[in-house]
């Protein structure tokens, strides 16, 4: 196969959005030269220099060399640390309308796509394994993705919602119109903005077409920071397809898992402590080549602790779920995953019981952003006259869904002095290396 083009939505359902040129590029065979340019939403369709289009594309002449500027391109969407930001990309820029809106994507070369991912997602400090494990498996999960969206039925749903339990999973199926979104949904894809390293574009060259396939199909190559000791299974946080390279592995030396977490009394146990692990580390150095800067906000990420009163809780769960409870009685596991994350949690209110699913869901329910991980346990305290409980606290084990491979972990794995190989072999294991161009 040739080194495929992407399409990566950059600023998504604007009304209306400023860019600038800094290279020559033509529309409609017109040729546009560098300068401040906006496009905007009217009328069902795009508005640019007093013309509607239903679509518009400047195409490159030099795909890897002709760059744009994105004004206030969102970053973190969602996150505690969401914020704004002018970015510079490569390649062609198009604008098509979405939702009474305007979104911008950016046409890139994988490759090229592939050396932002890594400048964006790792430190420039990354070891050079640790920069060559995340480019192969950054590179797998793009085109598994690109496949999958292929054969996707047009009856493929990502919820299940009945009158007393909402199950929901979120992944690149949101987006209909590109392949891949920018920010963490996807992959963090910052164009040339955040300057790459010539470790990275060395890696990225190294490894250059290299996938993970199990059986001869490219893997749907999962990552998370900090998997908490014990990955997760892919059906758990997605659809229930099982992927033999994505269950649960110990994220450690050790040959089997240190417990059943599926259990709630060993995952209580497990969650409760702080069992030797790959990414049960306070190396400085290490975090520093996986945290970005925003990131480093949290340290604590491998167990955690998050308090809550009656009052905070019972208003954010109303808000985030649109579901009134009323005051908070309990919260139940009632099914936890490999790694102890919860895939179904029952709610308990004075004036509604529900349950939901899967982890993000659970996240996204208990958080004005996302909660670290939906593995945590529930301690409830100062019960009032009426026996409900006045304050909360979650105790939390790992970062993120923990399927697949553990940044962290790889991390310690890459400064130990195992190879990427090794380290992909780790965490994807009975899968191959190839390289498709």
């Amino acid at each position: 196969m040739k080194e495929p083009f992407i399409h990566a939505g950059i600023l998504l359902e604007q009304p209306k959005i400023n860019f600038s040129l800094q290279t020559a590029y033509k529309f409609n065979g017109k040729e546009y030269t560098p300068g401040d340019y906006s496009v905007e939403f009217s009328d069902g369709e795009i508005l640019f220099n007093g013309q509607l289009y239903n679509e518009i594309s400047f195409e490159a002449d030099r795909p890897h060399k002709d760059s744009f500027e994105l004004k206030n391109v969102i970053i973190g969407v969602n996150f505690h640390w969401e914020q704004k930001e002018n970015q510079s990309f490569i390649g062609g820029l198009k604008f098509i309308t979405e939702n009474s809106a305007v979104s911008a994507i950016n046409i890139v070369s994988l490759e090229d796509y592939l050396t932002s991912v890594i400048s964006s997602e790792m430190s420039a400090t990354s070891s050079e394994e640790l920069l060559k494990a995340h480019a192969v498996i950054s590179r797998s999960w793009l085109l598994a993705q690109i496949q999958k969206n292929k054969l996707i039925r047009k009856d493929y749903s990502t919820s299940f919602v009945r009158s007393t339990e909402i199950v929901r999973w979120y992944d690149r199926e949101d987006h209909a119109n590109f392949d891949v979104c920018a920010d963490d949904h996807c992959q963090r894809y910052q164009g040339v903005t955040k300057q790459s390293t010539p470790l990275v574009k060395q890696v990225v060259e190294q490894t250059r077409g290299e996938v993970l396939t199990f059986n001869g199909t490219i893997c749907d190559a999962r990552f998370s920071k900090c998997c908490g000791g014990v990955t997760e299974t892919f059906e758990n946080v997605w659809e229930p397809v099982i992927h033999p390279y994505l269950q649960a592995k110990p994220d450690s030396e050790a040959g089997a898992l240190p417990a059943d977490l599926t259990g709630e009394e060993s995952a209580e146990k497990w969650i409760r402590t702080s069992p030797p692990a790959y990414c049960n580390t306070q190396n400085a150095k290490v975090l520093k080549q996986v945290l970005n800067d925003y990131d480093q906000e949290t340290s604590d990420f491998y167990r955690w602790k998050v308090d809550y009163s009656q009052h905070e809780l019972a208003n954010l769960i109303r808000e985030r779920s649109g579901i009134d409870f009323g005051e908070i009685i309990d919260m139940q596991p009632l099914e936890r995953g490999t790694s102890g994350r919860i895939i179904r949690l029952k709610i308990i209110g004075t004036k509604r019981v529900m349950t939901i699913g899967k982890e993000l869901e659970i996240r996204r329910t208990l958080s004005r952003s996302h909660l670290y991980s939906s593995a945590f346990v529930v301690d409830a305290y100062d019960e009032n006259n009426e026996g409900v409980p006045q304050l909360f606290t979650l105790t939390g084990a790992g970062w993120g869904h923990g399927v697949g491979l553990c940044q962290i972990g790889a991390a310690m794995m890459a400064e130990k002095g195992y190879s990427y190989e090794e380290i992909l072999h780790h965490y994807f294991p009975d899968t191959k290396i190839n390289n498709k161009y």
